[in-house]
């Protein structure tokens, strides 16, 4: 009986786009006293793995947290898993406002303490004592209630590239330091306000909610399904955005777009940009803000010494890291010295810029196509990509398609290319290609070959 993953993501990536079924990337969230997580998790392993449904899960004893990619045909048979459970029938499952394939690409479901750390430990405190859930419209029209407070109870990294306008922002890298920070920030307000908050899904506001009813806060509300239910519901509303900027995501694509305005900056030349990626050192792996021109001149790395780490042999890199502690102490979420333009803290409601017009990468192009690899440069001035292949061969003539969440799909016909340095016809698995491409690529894209 499998339990656990037996595929690596790339062996996983190359499966799903040989299938060619499109996938849903959905998160949903739920309280409830849950007897025996490690027996519930293992159960919903089973049924999911036959499902071809990936995600990262959280279950604990007070509940399930899960963000989740699956193929749309088993949209339905995946809902009816969730049913089998009493505590999540009729459970919303928040789509998200940009879908990709590669969204996730593991399975991976863990038994926790909480599904939200919180570091409460008080007896008293009932999670189901929740605030009022205000619908967007509803949302909307309480923010424009001078008597409103609207309190923003994601992570600095995440308030920095999209908030809604005037809402307070915690400088905090957990959503624990927040709770303390505002509870003492509004202690003059508990009756005369309302205090109004959201966060990505709703799920720590679910908690943050409770939270401030049991600390005496007579009128609490929270944005119903987070920021990912409140886009939904714009479109199909027709109704103005008074969230400006991207949402932040916790998958592989950090981020979908909600306005057009970019109202961060590249935290490397202060140029204007809201796309998040990690410094290519695995002993580092900053999470911070990157333009294209410095992710092609740093190669996607944080700092002039994780730029010359990259770049000396593996054994040196694993000597490197080796017992170094793991979590935030080594992969930290975007404060460090390195960063000259990173203004946590000090968050705008004005636009810096405006975002290129998205494009959907799922785009339905009806085309048959193989994985070949993964971008890992661009030369800007010379116009020049770089690529690793890992799976087939790629030949001169061959019809190939470029993509990835900003770049979505570009098809070329391959003329020239140099491979591991010299100019050939044929590129196998394990070689370095480059050639010219005449767009802007990212590290994130891959690249696939045209079949038929």
């Amino acid at each position: 009986m499998q339990l656990y993953n037996t595929l690596s993501a790339e062996e996983r990536a190359i499966m799903i786009d040989e299938a060619g079924k499109q996938r849903l990337t959905l998160s949903f969230y739920a309280y409830a006293k849950i007897q025996d997580p490690k027996k519930f998790r293992d159960d919903l392993f089973i049924a999911w793995n036959k499902l071809d449904a990936l995600g990262r899960i959280y279950v604990a004893n007070e509940g399930i947290n899960a963000q989740m990619s699956i193929p749309e045909e088993n949209l339905e048979v995946f809902r009816a898993t969730l049913e089998v459970y009493d505590f999540m029938k009729g459970i919303r499952l928040n789509e998200a406002v940009e879908h990709d394939d590669h969204s996730f690409l593991k399975l991976t479901i863990k038994v926790r303490d909480k599904i939200v750390a919180d570091g409460l430990n008080d007896e008293t405190f009932d999670v189901t004592d929740i605030g009022v859930h205000l619908k967007a419209k509803e949302f909307n029209e309480i923010l424009e209630d001078p008597n409103t407070i609207v309190v923003d109870f994601r992570n600095h990294y995440e308030s920095e590239v999209g908030h809604f306008k005037n809402a307070i922002t915690p400088d905090v890298e957990t959503f624990r330091e927040s709770l303390p920070i505002i509870n003492e920030q509004l202690q003059n307000h508990k009756e005369d306000k309302n205090l109004v908050m959201y966060c990505t899904g709703g799920i720590r506001c679910e908690k943050a909610s409770a939270y401030f009813k049991h600390q005496g806060f007579k009128n609490v509300f929270q944005l119903e399904g987070g920021i990912i239910n409140y886009a939904k519901q714009l479109k199909e509303e027709g109704l103005e955005s008074k969230f400006i900027g991207k949402n932040f995501v916790f998958d592989n694509r950090l981020g979908e777009r909600i306005t057009e305005d970019i109202i961060s900056q590249c935290h490397q030349c202060g140029k204007p940009c809201d796309n998040h990626t990690n410094c290519e050192n695995d002993g580092c792996h900053l999470l911070f803000i990157q333009c294209d021109e410095c992710k092609s001149a740093m190669e996607n790395c944080c700092s002039s010494e994780c730029l010359e780490i990259i770049h000396m042999p593996l054994v040196d890199q694993v000597r490197l890291r080796t017992g170094k502690q793991v979590g935030n102490k080594v992969f930290r979420k975007g404060k460090s010295e390195n960063l000259k333009f990173k203004h946590s803290g000090e968050l705008a409601d004005t636009a810096l810029a405006s975002a290129e017009k998205q494009v959907d990468i799922r785009q339905k192009v009806k085309v048959k196509k193989v994985l070949l690899g993964k971008a890992e440069h661009y030369y800007v001035k010379a116009q020049v990509g770089q690529f690793t292949i890992e799976n087939q061969e790629l030949n001169i003539g061959d019809t190939i398609l470029i993509s990835g969440p900003t770049t979505g799909n570009q098809e070329l016909v391959l003329d020239k290319m140099i491979v591991d340095g010299a100019e050939n016809t044929i590129a196998k698995a394990g070689n370095k290609v480059t050639f010219e491409v005449p767009f802007r690529i990212r590290l994130s894209d891959k690249i696939y070959k045209i079949l038929g």
